[in-house]
């Protein structure tokens, strides 16, 4: 049994309605906790676990002396990021400062690797992050976009996907070749309509400090003081995504994200964001973020999805070999 006192000042937003929140940190590492005042007793009948649940109500009570009001869902992201690394300084994951401060204004990091993408875009030039669908890929590259533009670091926010999916035509969609490409790029529209709001977007892109655009309508040209993201990067193919990588130009950096779950190109057409992963590995000033299915931030069925179709891909994988080595005896 442990006991720890709490700052007082600010202590309902930990606690949060009726110690909700206490009834999450107890699901998640199996203790008892009872709270008088200001004072947190931590019962169980694992040391190590209650040593987690000391440490995760110890650094949220040093945040609170430091002045930080914690958000509704600001106790699940310190709890999953604790089951996946105990030691963790929540202090430090929770307070940026510079730019990163600026981006965590408008949204914040629920997992280790979004910390650690979020720093991987303030240290390096170029970031190729890779993961399933919802793990903030996309919607915190904007964000330190956002961030970049308001630091006056950048002049322009570039952001671009393929237009086309592997096997859909243009052609029939109504309208001309602009009608045909915005549905296409409409999330990254969403992105930042949320970010930054409609009125504000419309007039940046009326200036063109903010503009969308198809990776084809990147060829030819050399983007200096711009942060540029390539969304859904795994349907470019190898020659696309050469042609995206060299048009960076100076004081500019470069996001690229994808799923290579979800590539639809033919399948004898291998993908671009695969092949840069390889012939990058190792090139100084470039940083790959792996993301997983514990990395995704949307409706918990949403992970229960990715996790499902992860083991039914192994299933298949594993069927695959099993028949191949049959027939090859």
């Amino acid at each position: 049994m442990k006991q720890l006192e709490i700052q007082r000042e600010g202590i309902d937003t930990l606690f949060g309605t009726q110690d909700e929140n206490l009834r999450r940190i107890e699901r998640a590492f199996g203790v008892e906790l009872s709270a008088r005042g200001g004072t947190v007793t931590i019962s169980g009948t694992d040391g190590a676990a209650e040593g987690v649940a000391e440490h995760l109500l110890s650094e949220l009570s040093e945040l609170l002396t430091l002045g930080h009001r914690f958000r509704p869902h600001e106790i699940e992201t310190a709890i999953r990021v604790l089951e996946e690394e105990p030691t963790t300084s929540l202090v430090e994951f929770f307070r940026g400062d510079g730019i990163l401060a600026k981006a965590r204004r408008v949204v914040s990091p629920r997992s280790l690797n979004q910390q650690r993408y979020l720093q991987a875009m303030i240290d390096h030039d170029i970031v190729i992050s890779v993961g399933p669908a919802g793990t903030g890929k996309t919607y915190l590259a904007v964000a330190m976009a956002a961030a970049a533009m308001a630091e006056k670091s950048v002049r322009r926010i570039i952001l671009c996907r393929p237009a086309v999916e592997a096997g859909e035509k243009l052609g029939f969609l109504p309208g001309d070749l602009a009608d045909k490409v915005n549905p296409y790029l409409r999330p990254l529209y969403d992105s930042l309509y949320d970010l930054i709001g409609f009125d504000q977007v419309s007039k940046m892109m009326e200036r063109g400090t903010i503009e969308v655009a198809p990776l084809a309508f990147m060829r030819g040209r050399t983007l200096n003081d711009s942060f540029i993201i390539l969304d859904e990067a795994q349907n470019t193919t190898g020659e696309q995504m050469k042609m995206f990588l060299t048009r960076m130009g100076f004081s500019s950096k470069v996001v690229i994200n994808g799923d290579l779950t979800q590539t639809d190109l033919p399948s004898e057409r291998r993908s671009g964001l695969a092949q840069a992963r390889e012939v990058l590995a190792g090139v100084e000033g470039i940083s790959f973020v792996q993301f997983t299915r514990r990395d995704v931030v949307r409706h918990r069925l949403v992970q229960r999805i990715v996790a499902a179709y992860d083991r039914f891909d192994e299933r298949k994988r594993s069927r695959e070999v099993r028949s191949l080595a049959t027939e090859t005896i």
